[in-house]
């Protein structure tokens, strides 16, 4: 794990070995107290996970520290992250919990915390809960006889979230033949059946969940088969969320992919057409692709830009009231509508915007033209990473890359803020070229740091 507990999207680990039950007991401890030290009356936690065969394990490790930190939990069983956020408003809980590593793989888990809005705690709060995490064992007035937490189960509150999102949308989908890849995650029981309730053809993929397939080959980071199976039947488009469906990734009819930043360059000019556009802004972060600048220049929508992290992206919304951002990732906030990225919440916007235009997602997409872009990563010890950034021999060969890129290109090198790896983000016009730069730093930060 990294240096600091909480990364940028909660604490992060491969379950059992870094996630440990122990760490999970203590983290929940120590949230309670940070959280409820100044509240005595009885608080209530909302805890939900994904389809991850560690979650089971690591719930039980939460319902222990906040029970025993005289915390109330309520159980609602399998939900995607944004349904947590809002279930925990709409259950009226001080705080909600999720369980899930996302986009990664069945054996990494996480722990994600929002407060009573149902906004993720900002940095300093994480760092509190941090400090505090050997509390259990040295605080000496604990809870006891009928202070305990209790345990509650909510049957039905995956069916409330997913009224409250049908409900939000003027949406006839009948005739309109979707694929849709559930990523064998969170959504693989909702998502189908609120699209089905809208009256969508679907074709479903990936919504068969064993606690070991989570994101494996499917799912917004393997959209292959997605967009073969759009192509190949002739489908109108194609949805893809990741394991916690808070991100979407869509293909349209001809089985090209749009992104988050495709995405949200039409959502950005739609909204400004209707004069809906607040601020005339769109809030994007570093990673967001070149394209998406030229976008934004042309048509006159103001781009800001912020670190990588829809944490980050959202304080910039709040702080100015803008209602639109994201990520290149397919984490989309839509503020008038929800706390935080919502995966199921994007795609019904998509197809409202698909509705109104009449227009399929082909020609939607041609409001951007998106450069050519590499992503590489590479695996460096956690603690290494401040050394990478600051290594002269690597700090020369990225000014080497940006001389040879000049105006129509750009570098991006930043460490990971969820996984040990070093991530390498290279924009320009020649693909060709894009990847030997990039293949060239990789080779450097390999020799010189990786394990």
């Amino acid at each position: 794990m990294s240096e600091r507990l909480f990364g940028t999207d909660g604490v992060r680990g491969i379950a059992n070995q870094d996630l440990t039950p122990d760490l999970c007991s203590r983290l929940a401890f120590a949230a309670a107290h940070t959280l409820f030290a100044q509240k005595p009356e009885q608080q209530k936690v909302l805890i939900g996970h994904d389809t991850r065969i560690s979650a089971d394990m690591l719930e039980a490790a939460l319902v222990a520290g906040f029970t025993s930190a005289g915390v109330d939990v309520y159980l609602v069983g399998v939900v995607p992250t944004p349904g947590i956020a809002w279930l925990t408003t709409a259950y009226e809980c001080e705080m909600g919990v999720v369980i899930s590593a996302s986009h990664n793989a069945f054996e990494h888990n996480g722990i994600k915390i929002f407060n009573h809005e149902g906004y993720k705690l900002p940095d300093a709060v994480e760092d509190e809960i941090a400090a505090h995490l050997d509390l259990y064992h040295t605080y000496k007035v604990k809870p006891l006889g009928a202070s305990l937490g209790r345990v509650f189960r909510l049957s039905q509150a995956a069916d409330k979230y997913r009224r409250h999102l049908q409900e939000q949308f003027d949406l006839d989908l009948s005739g309109l033949k979707i694929a849709l890849d559930t990523a064998n995650g969170a959504a693989y029981a909702l998502a189908p059946q609120i699209f089905a309730d809208l009256g969508a053809d679907l074709t479903i993929l990936a919504n068969q969940p064993d606690g070991l397939n989570i994101n494996a080959h499917c799912g917004s980071t393997h959209v292959q088969d997605l967009a073969r199976r759009v192509l190949d039947q002739g489908l109108d488009l194609g949805l893809a969320f990741d394991g916690d469906a808070d991100r979407l990734i869509a293909v349209d009819d001809q089985g090209q992919v749009l992104d988050g930043d495709i995405m949200l360059s039409i959502f950005a000019k739609d909204l400004l057409d209707q004069g809906k556009l607040v601020g005339d802004a769109l809030v994007v972060t570093v990673m967001s692709n070149l394209g998406v600048t030229r976008m934004a220049e042309r048509e006159g929508i103001k781009l800001v830009k912020t670190q990588v992290g829809d944490r980050y992206v959202l304080e910039e919304m709040l702080k100015n009231g803008y209602i639109l951002g994201g990520e290149q990732s397919g984490h989309m906030i839509f503020l008038d509508h929800s706390t935080t990225g919502d995966g199921i919440l994007s795609a019904l916007k998509l197809l409202q915007v698909r509705q109104r235009t009449g227009r399929p997602l082909s020609d939607l997409r041609q409001v951007v033209d998106i450069y050519p872009q590499v992503l590489l990563n590479v695996e460096v010890d956690n603690a290494l990473k401040a050394q990478v950034m600051a290594d002269p021999d690597v700090q020369r060969a990225c000014s080497r890359v940006e001389e040879s890129l000049g105006q129509e290109g750009r570098l991006l090198l930043r460490p990971s803020g969820t996984e040990a790896k070093i991530r390498i983000m290279l924009e320009g016009k020649d693909k060709d070229q894009i990847r030997e730069l990039a293949d060239s730093i990789a080779r450097l930060i390999t020799a010189r740091f990786s394990y």
